[in-house]
């Protein structure tokens, strides 16, 4: 499926403020970048470099006045990768890879070791087979359990202040969802991009979590997990992945997000039939 994302951010700048950007997507399996456009308006120049997660990130100073930040993309991408049958065995910490132990340890916005997360973890899931139905378990908890509603948290809201509150956007079902997963010592981790189904429009977060031998994708936000996506970034949580990380005086005006599938999709189409 060919699908689009754009994203249009202005900001009010009142002095010189250096930024990192994380807006470009990320080139790897499962999706094909056929085109994709970073534009600034006032022209600056901008330099790129490719962070620890593999998340490509964007440098440059905005200067004082009205910034907008413009970027597009066109994939080829899969739809979101289901589950097997019969479903990838959960992995003991002794035999992760190396590449995802840092996954299972606590993290800024995941404090995955604290004691009100751990009985939180255990009365979701403590009763089910470690790995994927704990997860599972775990996703459809804070899907009927979390309120979804903007402008009830900000940028310092966490795991454990969502535990409390049971109210959030996707950042916050993500985190929480990650804390709770690590505390069941399963590698879970934070992405970010375009999602085709989104009641309201804009860069959405899900949660990824390492079982069998790959990454599978989960969205507490959704009843269940489906949809095209494209993924621009991952890491621990919201402060590996943040679209714009500031360094100055400058404030944010306006978020503006566009997503299109391109191709019909075969089971939707008069005649067709999905299996």
């Amino acid at each position: 499926m060919r699908m689009k994302g754009k994203s249009v951010i202005n900001y009010n700048v009142y002095a010189p403020t250096n930024v990192i950007c994380m807006l470009r997507p990320r080139r790897q399996d499962g999706q094909s970048i056929i085109q994709e456009g970073f534009k600034v308006n006032p022209s600056v120049e901008f330099s790129e470099y490719t962070d620890i997660y593999g998340n490509p990130c964007q440098r440059l100073v905005m200067p004082v006045g009205q910034v907008t930040i413009t970027t597009e993309v066109e994939a080829q991408v899969n739809v979101t990768k289901p589950i097997p049958t019969p479903v990838p065995a959960y992995v003991m910490v002794g035999d992760l890879p190396d590449d995802v132990m840092h996954y299972i340890l606590p993290s800024r916005y995941c404090q995955s070791d604290l004691p009100e997360i751990n009985a939180l973890a255990m009365q979701i899931a403590g009763n089910f087979k470690p790995g994927y139905d704990q997860v599972e378990e775990i996703r459809k908890w804070i899907h009927n359990n979390v309120t979804y509603q903007y402008g009830t948290s900000n940028a310092n809201t966490t795991a454990l202040d969502t535990a409390r509150n049971r109210i959030g956007v996707c950042r916050d079902f993500t985190h929480l969802a990650i804390a709770l997963c690590r505390n069941l010592s399963i590698p879970t981790r934070m992405t970010v991009g375009y999602l085709d189904k989104l009641q309201e429009m804009d860069l959405h977060a899900w949660f990824e979590v390492y079982i069998g031998d790959g990454w599978y994708a989960f969205d507490a936000v959704q009843e269940q997990t489906e949809g095209y996506r494209i993924e621009i970034a991952h890491g621990r949580d919201a402060a590996d992945v943040a679209m714009i990380t500031q360094f100055g005086n400058a404030t944010l005006q306006s978020l503006h997000v566009e997503v299109e599938l391109l191709d019909p999709d075969p089971a939707s189409l008069p005649g067709q039939n999905a299996h």
